[in-house]
């Protein structure tokens, strides 16, 4: 039973990935193993974050 839970959060997270949504829970979970004595951000503060790392503040350019 834990490793279709385990799928599904693959698989939920895979979607996730496809149509462009940030992965919060990963990223708390990176922090909390790699960087336990650092702050982690705010939901929106991550979005916010990983909206700018895909789009690059390019407003209206192509390439």
């Amino acid at each position: 039973m834990a490793r279709l839970g385990q799928a599904g959060r693959y698989f939920a997270q895979g979607l996730r990935l496809m149509v462009g949504l940030p992965d919060y829970g990963g990223y708390l979970e990176h922090m909390q193993r790699t960087h336990p004595d650092q702050e982690p951000m705010s939901y929106e503060a991550f979005f916010r974050e990983r909206q700018q790392a895909r789009y690059g503040g390019r407003a209206g350019k192509c390439c």
